[in-house]
């Protein structure tokens, strides 16, 4: 997800509190920023002051409207008249959050837009194994799987592909932050780990220079 909040205490504080409950969060600090990574990521949610400097909020809300994004937007607004709420639900946000907020509310108000799909979701099965992209259960051969938040995003990652190989890059990029080292053995380490929770038969193929898949030829 993304945390778009020109006051920079603010956002690490934001940050740091998200990354404690499993997400992977980058920053960005004025509106230019955030309209030219919300370019480029295919953020879940992005959680977005409304009055940032450069490109204002609502015109990066507007934005991500007319393109048809899926990202979710949690609108934050030192403004808490029901008229800068309903302004800010009439762009296009899935939610308003006035400042101050208790923290709690926040995370609670971040699960449930990230729960609300722009589609239907995928379906994310492959023989016996099954995964839940809304309520986060992965399921094989009946059993629920004991899988921590980065093992289901990347076992997520690696179904929503249908058999291509996915890159260590890219799990880097989708399922971990700015915060991560790109030299990290993270990956190759989460990877180990997920095909010993899946069990046998083995299910994630290493790729030579591509990355991991499960499926495909």
């Amino acid at each position: 997800m993304l945390v778009a909040e020109d006051d920079e205490v603010l956002a690490k504080a934001v940050a740091v509190g998200l990354r404690r409950e499993g997400m992977a969060v980058d920053i960005a600090l004025d509106g230019d920023d955030a309209r030219g990574r919300l370019a480029i990521t295919d953020y879940d949610v992005v959680v977005l002051d409304r009055d940032l400097p450069g490109t204002h909020g609502d015109d990066i809300c507007r934005a991500l409207v007319a393109n048809g994004s899926a990202t979710r937007v949690l609108m934050l607004t030192a403004a808490s008249s029901v008229k800068d709420r309903v302004e800010g639900l009439g762009l296009g946000a899935d939610d308003y959050l006035p400042k101050p907020f208790e923290f709690a509310e926040l995370v609670a108000r971040v699960r449930s837009v990230g729960r609300r799909p722009a589609t239907s979701p995928p379906d994310l099965t492959y023989a016996d194994l099954s995964l839940d992209p809304v309520w986060r259960v992965a399921v094989r051969a009946g059993l629920r799987l004991a899988l921590t938040h980065k093992e289901l995003a990347v076992l997520e990652c690696l179904l929503a592909a249908h058999g291509k190989p996915v890159s260590a890059e890219e799990l880097l990029e989708r399922v971990w932050d700015d915060e991560i080292d790109p030299f990290t053995a993270t990956v190759k380490t989460t990877i180990s780990r997920l095909r010993a929770k899946l069990g046998d038969p083995p299910l994630i193929d290493t790729v030579r220079e591509s990355g991991y898949r499960i499926g495909g030829p």
